[in-house]
């Protein structure tokens, strides 16, 4: 017996140190035994020397294979495209070989059959923006500090900062993404001072090789900011050549500049509207800077003002009439839903609307109104929600992926955006599931016909496969993938059924967006920027009226879009109360009334993330004990404010409706007047 025991406890303690061998800050790039590889290549551009030294460091095929990197002339691989066959990656970029280098390495651990591919990517310009301060801040960023600023009197450039740069560098390279906006679209003018530029450079050189070209957001009012200038007109000659003597001496750092991203009138922030010019004309000035130099200006349709009007609906007005009046170096960037990263929204409706004028996606990785780090939720099922919304613009099948990537109707230029939530934490997101957003937003902006079942699968596998213990791994697609993959596939769905279900939106506390306040609203607040603004309850129902007899929203999509909307019979229910304001009693489809159904699916989201919790608590022999228990810590807190958002919007809600909870759902078990006077980031219990 004591020698069994001996035995076993040796055993456990071998694959003990095997699981904590797995290490968050590595992501998806997990540090495996490398097989030998000979790898035959003839460019030794920076590029390709890369790919030949992530098959080398990563290999997992057959040993002492001989891959063949090849630069050819072909009219089937795209722009950065690869083409894989047999042993063999060919492309007519560099960059095409780093791609294909790291897809037929994902290939090995995921199971994916690349012996004969022609991959393309959907998007010329797949790009990272990172909402990072000079202080060091990263607003709405749940992950630790930058990896970029330290504050504006530390810009020196430290190897800590080159080794996480190149890591940095490498897992966007290994998805495909190509540019890093380096600051906040809330900029300071000081990111265009001469040492701020200087530290821009570094970090560009160490992007460089990887194939990624770095971006600015810049302040619109930079000239006066300054204090070279007293205006910042764009039209005015002295605020012209400003703009082009320092996109000139940009470029002598930095040769390949990507150009800038710019947030002009909106939410406090400058723009040509200032001056009684248009977003055209602001947008024009800064493309014409760039011209000479290949830059491109992402410009945000992200605006809205305090007015009467439905907010919903002021993008769409300020931009369509522009619309073939931007420069081809322009994109105009765009939020995936009208107001502004919920849960759950429908496609803004500038998707299609403006065929004269290249638009871009705008998703959002960072967890803003998802549960910020404390919550499991993977977008990828949202954001193919989005791509793969019919906008009807050139009849049935336009969808908002086609009208993006070019497939319908011709831009000179194409690109996706995702804000990052990237910061200085060991595992680089907040928690390490977390890290599947970014992933899965690279592989979307690579292809985004992908499903997210198959991202899903890919990113488990890479992160956590070559970790289980040896002779569990015949059950490990049993016993790990497939019950984590449900939970990542059905974890989104689960935060909109707990916080904000049939189309219910931007019912957040104050301030940060984390967990519910659907009451609110303080007298001096502008209304657009409080719940009840968006639920609009009474005592006769709930949800936001924009058909024609409300803001008439509805009438910004094409048809029959707008008809499908405008009726609730059509009208999908997941949008039922985003374009709908209904009685308490209205039949839903499932025969329960609405106000029945929206308690179930209140419980129905509280009770996936309790299940959740069950199915992660197998989990402990496929994966560190590190990862494990901080999993178990976030489902934790997850399903307490799960309760403390069913709780807290149901008992709001029914002071109106007047009608009971139904019988077979749990009891609310917080009081509402305590819930009301605290701040739910601070209501979860702290252990002392």
């Amino acid at each position: 017996m004591m020698i069994r025991f001996l035995f076993a406890l040796t055993v456990f303690l071998g694959y003990n140190l095997i699981l904590h061998a797995q290490n968050p800050n590595d992501l998806w790039l997990q540090q495996h035994s490398a097989k030998a590889v000979n790898v035959q290549y003839r460019s030794k551009s920076p590029l390709v020397l890369n790919a030949v030294k992530a098959l080398k460091q990563y290999w997992q095929g057959k040993e002492g294979a001989n891959i063949s990197l090849k630069l050819v002339k072909s009219t089937a691989i795209k722009a950065e495209g690869y083409q894989i066959s047999g042993n063999t990656i060919s492309a007519t970029t560099d960059r095409g070989l780093l791609y294909g280098a790291y897809a037929m390495l994902r290939a090995q651990i995921s199971d994916e059959n690349v012996a004969a591919l022609v991959s393309n990517p959907s998007y010329e310009n797949r790009i990272l923006n990172h909402w990072d301060n000079l202080d060091g801040s990263v607003e709405r960023g749940y992950a630790g500090k930058s990896i970029f600023w330290r504050g504006e009197g530390d810009l020196t450039v430290s190897k800590a900062d080159l080794d996480r740069w190149k890591k940095y560098a490498e897992a966007n390279a290994s998805i495909g993404i190509n540019g890093s906006v380096l600051n906040n679209v809330n900029a300071s003018a000081k990111m265009l001072s001469a040492p701020v530029l200087q530290r821009v450079k570094a970090i560009a050189a160490v992007l460089r090789p990887y194939g990624i070209k770095t971006y600015l957001s810049v302040n619109f009012s930079s000239p006066t900011m300054l204090r070279d200038l007293k205006t910042a007109d764009p039209l005015n000659a002295d605020v012209i050549a400003w703009w082009h003597k320092k996109v000139a001496e940009i470029y002598k750092e930095i040769p390949d500049f990507g150009g800038f991203l710019v947030k002009a009138n909106s939410e406090g922030q400058p723009g040509p509207q200032d001056f009684g010019r248009t977003h055209a004309d602001g947008a024009n000035m800064l493309a014409d800077a760039l011209k000479p130099y290949g830059g491109l200006v992402m410009w945000r349709a992200f605006v809205y003002s305090p007015s009467n009007e439905d907010r919903a609906k002021q993008a769409y007005q300020e931009f369509v009439p522009l619309d073939g009046k931007f420069r081809d170096n322009v994109i105009i960037q765009v939020k995936n839903g009208p107001i502004d990263f919920q849960p759950r929204e429908p496609f803004s409706p500038l998707f299609g609307a403006m065929q004269h004028s290249s638009v871009m996606p705008e998703f959002q990785v960072t967890q803003e109104y998802l549960g910020h780090a404390y919550q499991v939720a993977f977008l990828a099922p949202m954001w193919e929600e989005c791509l793969n919304s019919d906008t009807y613009q050139k009849g049935e099948g336009s969808t908002v992926a086609k009208v993006t990537d070019g497939t319908l109707f011709s831009q000179k230029h194409s690109a996706i955006a995702g804000v990052a939530n990237t910061g200085l934490d060991s595992n680089w997101s907040g928690y390490t599931l977390g890290q599947a957003n970014w992933y899965a937003f690279g592989r979307l902006a690579w292809d985004n016909q992908l499903k997210s079942d198959q991202i899903a699968d890919e990113w488990l596998k890479l992160t956590f496969k070559q970790q289980a213990q040896p002779d569990l791994i015949q059950d490990w697609n049993k016993n790990f993938l497939q019950p984590v993959k449900n939970i990542l596939l059905e974890s989104r769905e689960a935060v909109v059924n707990y916080s904000m279900p049939l189309g219910l939106h931007h019912i957040f506390a104050a301030h940060h967006h984390f967990g519910p306040g659907p009451w609110w609203a303080p007298k001096n607040a502008r209304p657009d920027w409080t719940p009840p603004y968006y639920h609009q309850t009474d005592s006769l129902g709930i949800g936001f009226d924009r058909t024609p007899s409300g803001s008439n929203a509805t009438s910004q999509y094409h048809q029959p879009l707008a008809d499908v909307f405008n009726s609730p019979d059509t009208c999908p229910e997941m949008y039922l109360l985003w374009f709908h304001h209904l009685p308490w009693t209205y039949q839903t489809k499932s025969g329960r009334s609405l106000w029945d159904e929206l308690c179930f699916r209140y419980d129905k989201g509280l009770q996936q993330v309790r299940n959740f919790q069950k199915v992660w608590d197998k989990t402990s022999l496929y994966t560190s004990a590190e990862v494990y228990e901080e999993t178990q810590a976030v489902l934790k807190r997850q399903t307490f404010d799960a309760q403390v958002y069913k709780d807290a919007c149901l008992l709001y809600f029914q002071q109106f409706s007047k009608m009971p909870i139904p019988h077979e759902l749990e009891r609310p078990v917080f009081d509402l007047k305590a819930l009301e006077s605290g701040d739910p980031l601070d209501f979860y219990p702290q252990e002392k």
